[in-house]
């Protein structure tokens, strides 16, 4: 199921970035990004103009070109030439009876020919059968690079996505606290106007609010450069145009199992699947150097036309026309090369397996790594709501103290700085916990199911 799930994914995207040759798409694309957009509309515009998707669907193309049964030799090959030769001579004859000599000076002769020929190869040792199956699995080969870009592509937009819903709250979160600090100091400016608190609380007050005003004006420009990132996500033309999301929190998939990831990593990772195709690839080498202890037969013919006309003599013209044919039939008894290429073409295949061992190691090591930082991410997750209900609750009891002159300025701005630090807190392991999802799904080749 889950390879037909994956097979459907990447059908449907493959096809959305065939359709973005469309000039008419990209208009839309640029009237689009002025909308709020939720996270499958972002990546349906980026499977459109991403010029990086554009580039490996080329690339595709080219070995799905190349997988035909004539480059890989299967069919004759015919040739049609023609030619025309003169030659200006001078001629001495001597005949052999009477030792008499005769000359002719300028002798123009001329000879014009025409031919068709075809040559064809019909047994080489399975070298062309196997280079027809190298081609096919090279055009497999380029499926699978289509669709590593692809969720390479969903992953990382899905990351930047979220990572723009992580800086808009980050960015309410300041501006919040800016209007907490706002508050207190039109509060101590009044009290010190009648004398309540001293120049000292007014001055901290005010100091504290400009503090909270420059990191809200530093977070703008981080969510500036956060859109601006999406844009080149989704190829926007308008790099720097604003872009409206959906979501306005990060929601989190906490039904995740190890098993099931670990199995979808072994049965559909794309990585995997291309380091298989690569020891096919290496075993079709490997066979390719074993077909020349066979012998090969190639066939030949044609048909051509050869008119001679001469100036001296017995024939003033002469023309030949009519089919040749034949058949070679040849083995290659000694080859220098052939063992030495036997040897290295083994040791490719033992190569190929081995690196595919490795990356399963190096998948099932970052597999477990990620898994781990997800669990812990979610204990966080909830620790840190836990922790962010009792930093409001302090925060409205300081709000009050503070309001009835019982709380000193450094007080209520340590209740509202822990406020804060309790949602940044929070935010920070939302983001984190996604992060480690998406990579999870990447591995296990599960990705694409952002698009869904």
């Amino acid at each position: 199921m889950k390879n037909k799930n994956w097979k459907h994914c990447l059908l449907i995207a493959l096809t959305t970035i065939g359709l973005s040759l469309n000039a008419m798409a990209q208009t839309q694309v640029e009237t689009l990004s002025n909308d709020t957009l939720t996270l499958q509309q972002c990546l349906d515009i980026g499977l459109l103009n991403n010029y990086a998707l554009r580039i490996a669907h080329n690339q595709q193309q080219v070995s799905a070109n190349n997988a035909t049964i004539a480059n890989a030799g299967y069919l004759p090959t015919i040739d049609l030439s023609g030619s025309y030769r003169g030659t200006v001579e001078n001629t001495n004859t001597t005949l052999r009876s009477t030792n008499e000599t005769s000359s002719d000076s300028n002798v123009f002769d001329q000879t014009l020919s025409a031919s068709l020929g075809l040559n064809w190869t019909i047994f080489d040792g399975f070298s062309i059968s196997t280079t027809y199956k190298q081609l096919k699995e090279l055009e497999r080969q380029g499926e699978t690079n289509t669709r590593i870009a692809i969720e390479d592509f969903v992953a990382g937009l899905t990351a930047e996505y979220y990572n723009y819903i992580q800086q808009k709250i980050r960015l309410g979160n300041l501006h919040y606290s800016m209007q907490l600090s706002k508050e207190r100091l039109r509060i101590v400016e009044e009290r010190y106007r009648i004398g309540n608190f001293s120049g000292l609380d007014y001055q901290q007050a005010k100091v504290d609010f400009n503090a909270d005003h420059a990191s809200y004006l530093k977070q703008q420009e981080t969510l500036q450069s956060s859109c601006i990132n999406l844009n080149e996500w989704m190829a926007i033309t308008q790099i720097d145009s604003p872009v409206g999301v959906k979501d306005t929190l990060i929601i989190l998939k906490e039904q995740l199992n190890y098993e099931e990831l670990w199995q979808g990593t072994l049965t559909t990772n794309a990585s995997l699947l291309k380091a298989d195709q690569n020891t096919t690839l290496a075993q079709l080498d490997y066979k390719k150097v074993l077909s020349r202890n066979y012998p090969y037969v190639r066939l030949n013919a044609g048909y051509g036309y050869t008119f001679n006309k001469y100036d001296v003599n017995a024939n003033s013209k002469r023309s030949n026309f009519g089919f040749n044919g034949g058949v070679t039939v040849g083995i290659n008894l000694f080859d220098g090369n052939r063992r030495r290429e036997k040897l290295n073409a083994n040791i490719a295949i033992r190569n190929s397996q081995l690196q595919r061992d490795e990356l399963e190691q190096a998948l099932r090591a970052d597999l477990s790594n990620l898994w781990q930082s997800y669990l812990n991410n979610l204990k966080l997750v909830a620790l840190e709501r836990q922790n962010l209900v009792t930093a409001k609750d302090n925060h409205t009891i300081a709000m009050e103290r503070y309001m009835l002159g019982d709380l000193s300025g450094i007080e209520m701005r340590e209740a509202q700085k822990s406020l804060l630090d309790a949602e940044e807190r929070l935010l920070t392991s939302q983001y984190n916990t996604k992060l480690c999802e998406i990579s999870l799904q990447l591995i296990s080749g599960n990705v694409l199911s952002y698009l869904q």
